[in-house]
Formats: structure tokens, C-alpha cells, sequence
């Protein structure tokens, strides 16, 4: 819609009555085809219809009715295709048209009848129909056996380096099965007893404990230094400390 907001109305002034016709998918696309080479096809209406109403039928081109991208040449669209006349229904519906060039919208006209356009049932539809549904039921992706390798500069790595280096820590993390708790608390006294200091890494080493199972006990006897001289290492809380040797704490 155009910044402005202005609306074209003279169709509204010339009471121009429209006609809102619902058709198949293959029938538009065909129409557009057609564009700028004429008309589409004949409109007929027939004042003896049933109940006194009138017969609406539309025929399309002979040369419209090759539909282009169907393997089977000899398929081909409708031609005749009766209209199903309806009201409008109480309702207020307006067809508007814009011009992309102007920027403007323009009201053609209101709507007076609606109809719903139907291809008539012929083995030249059924044929279409049929198609149709084979072509939309083929797979997007087809397997294809090639004659011989594809080479190219590119060749895939079967597994990065970090991935080998992090399922060698998983399984051997996973070899590792947790002790009795008081016996791995054995084990890291006697180890603080000959120095009072240890990064992670060596207590592992030491204990063959899991690293997650590890912690959870040391966070019950030790303090793990962030900064300092010792950052990053493990020692025993002063309630628990009795070293042996050099390493002796001025406490």
C-alpha cells in the first residue's frame, strides 16, 4: 500500500460488479502463461439452467492445455470446466489492484457472485490427476551407484584429534571404578603425609579413583588453593595435616 494511504475509487463510483471465481491450481498456472498473448479461454453462460438459473461454463484454449514438466507428453488439461454458482452471502467484498509502478491501490469493483470453477470429469483429468500424484509422491533425494571413486583436493578427517583425546579420558575414566570411600581416605593421607601439596592430576595417578568421585572426597578434608605460590593444588585442612620431611608448615 502506498505511504499516503490514497485509495483509487472509481470503480466504487461506477458500481462495477466483479465476479470472485475459485479455480484449480493447474488452471491458474496455465493462465499465466497466457499473459500478454490474449484470452485465456470463452466464458459461456446458458439462461436454461436448472430451477430457471442459469449455466456458467468455462473452456480453455487448445493452446493452453499442454502442461510443460509432465514425463507423459500425452497428458493434457481440461478443457471444459463448469462453474458452481454461489452467493455472496450477506458479506461486503471488494476486489482492489495495485500498481507497483504508481504505488497505488485502485478499487475494481465489488463483488456481485461467487462460483467455484470445477474441471469436468474426463479420462483426460483422470489421467492428469493420476500423474500428479505419482509426480508428488517421488522421493526429493535418489541414491546413485557411481562407476568409479570421486577425488578431489578435500579429504575428510574420520576423527579430529580433540574428539580421539576425549574418548581416550571417557574410557579410561570408565575403566576406573569407585572404591570404599575409606580406603581411598587411606590413601590420601598417606600421600599428604610425604608432601602437602598436589594438583589433581597426580592424585589420580595416585588413588586410580574417578575424578568427579575424587573431588567429592577431598572437598571433605582438603582446600583447594586458587591463588598464591601453590594455585591450582590440594592440601589437607589443618585439622587433618600431620606431614613428614621438608614440606612442614610453620603453623
Amino acid at each position: 500500500m502506498s505511504e499516503k494511504g490514497e485509495v483509487d475509487l472509481t470503480g466504487a463510483k461506477l458500481n462495477t460488479g466483479v465476479w470472485l471465481v475459485k479455480v484449480p491450481k493447474y488452471l491458474s498456472q496455465q493462465w499465466a502463461k497466457a499473459t500478454g498473448r490474449g484470452d485465456v479461454g470463452k466464458l459461456r453462460i446458458s439462461k436454461k439452467g436448472n430451477q430457471g438459473k442459469p449455466e456458467v461454463s468455462f473452456t480453455l484454449n487448445e493452446e493452453l492445455t499442454v502442461i510443460e514438466g509432465l514425463e507423459d507428453k500425452t497428458v493434457s488439461a481440461p478443457r471444459d470446466h463448469p462453474l458452481t454458482m454461489q452467493t455472496v452471502g450477506g458479506q461486503t467484498l471488494a476486489v482492489f489492484t495495485e500498481a507497483s509502478s504508481a504505488d497505488k491501490i485502485a478499487l475494481e469493483g465489488l463483488v456481485v457472485q461467487r462460483a467455484e470453477c470445477r474441471p469436468a470429469v474426463s479420462e483426460s483429468y483422470m489421467k492428469l490427476k493420476r500423474l500428479q500424484i505419482e509426480e508428488s509422491s517421488k522421493p526429493i533425494r535418489l541414491s546413485q551407484q557411481l562407476a568409479k571413486a570421486v577425488t578431489n583436493n578435500y579429504k575428510p578427517v574420520a576423527n579430529h584429534a580433540y574428539n580421539m583425546e576425549y574418548e581416550r579420558k571417557k574410557k579410561e575414566e570408565g575403566k576406573r571404578a569407585r572404591a570404599d570411600k575409606q580406603h581411598v581416605l587411606d590413601m590420601l593421607f598417606s600421600a599428604f603425609e610425604k608432601h602437602q601439596y598436589y594438583n589433581i592430576k597426580d592424585l589420580v595417578d595416585i588413588t586410580k579413583q574417578p575424578v568427579i568421585y575424587l573431588k567429592e572426597i577431598l572437598r571433605d578434608i582438603g582446600i583447594y588453593n586458587v591463588k598464591g605460590t601453590h594455585k591450582n593444588t590440594w592440601e589437607l585442612k589443618p585439622e587433618y595435616r600431620h606431614y613428614q620431611g621438608e614440606e612442614k608448615t610453620d603453623d
